[in-house]
Formats: C-alpha cells, structure tokens, sequence
C-alpha cells in the first residue's frame, strides 16, 4: 500500500507541474479504482514470493499460487486471489458469482465531479483492506434492463461482506470502516 502512496505521490507532483489536475481527479471512477486494484495485483508478488500475478491476459483470478500453472498464465483457475481497489465501503462488485479469494483495498480519493462541487482536494489514503474465501451463494447478480449496455455484474451478498469483515487485514484507524 505504501508502494502506491509513493506511486500516487510522484505522478501527481509530476502532473502539478504541467498545471494538470491530480490523477484521481480527473479519471473516471472505475478507471481510477482498476489502476488501484492492478497496482496491488503487480504488487503484492514483490512481498508476497509464493504469489504471481496471473500472466494470462484478463487471466482470473488476478493472483495465482506462483508455480502452480505453467508460466503463472491461466484463463481461468481455481486457485488465487482476485484483488479489487474500490471507493465504497461495502457492496463491492465482479463480473461472476463464483468461488473465489477476494480481497478488496477500500480508499478515500477525490472524484471528478468534487470540483464542481466545490469540494477541496484531499490526501488519497487506504481506509481498510478485507479479504475472504467467498462462495458462489454468496454473490447476487445485479439485474439491467433489456436496453442496458452495461456488463452485467454480481454483487458481494451481505453473507460474503461478513466474511469479509470478519477476515479483515487493514483497517485505518479513523476510517470509520467497522460500522459499514
């Protein structure tokens, strides 16, 4: 985590510099909550030597036991550990109810619509890091209507949240992150 703090930290002195407006600032949402996400993914081997990042192109799960699969590439596998950067505290989202580690890195950040809204800028920080074994009963599939263009997503059941909360990693002392 501190790794993206500093990551954070230099790009946007870098874009302070051209009169650009800070990274969080200016992408859209889930833009900027997947490079969160990808940064921890791409991250975590560094610490952690018995994960890989999955190698396979939008390979899933994001980490892989490492050595398991051959060349830590696999389409879809069993095993490891899919990572989420997210701004909410709770009702995180995947593509697929399926068995599968989810680990989830909460933050606080500034969105793009705070300058219109005349709200200041403020410090990026993590709130809280959970993760658990989740099973496919406890994920929902979030409904669309027929003219809906959106990727159709399953939603963490509140079954899934309480263990992921009760599994929990980090937690930042004033985040307010245990009465979501």
């Amino acid at each position: 985590m501190n790794d993206f703090l500093d990551f954070l930290g230099f790009i946007n002195q870098q874009l302070n510099t051209k009169g650009i407006p800070r990274l969080e600032s200016f992408l859209m949402p889930a833009n900027f909550s997947s490079i969160v996400g990808e940064f921890m993914s791409a991250s975590i081997p560094k610490h952690c030597p018995t994960l890989a990042k999955n190698r396979y192109h939008n390979g899933h799960p994001d980490l892989l036991p490492k050595g398991m699969y051959p060349g830590d590439s696999q389409l879809h596998a069993p095993e490891g550990i899919e990572i989420k950067g997210s701004r909410y505290l709770s009702g995180w989202q995947g593509h697929n109810a399926e068995d599968v580690w989810l680990m989830v890195f909460v933050f606080d950040a500034n969105r793009v619509t705070d300058v219109n809204r005349g709200l200041p800028p403020r410090p990026f920080r993590f709130l809280k890091v959970v993760g658990a074994k989740l099973s496919v009963d406890d994920w929902q599939f979030s409904g669309r209507s027929e003219t809906s263009r959106r990727t159709i997503t399953a939603s963490v059941k509140p079954s899934g949240f309480a263990k992921m909360e009760a599994n929990w990693i980090y937690r930042a002392a004033d985040s307010g992150a245990a009465e979501a």
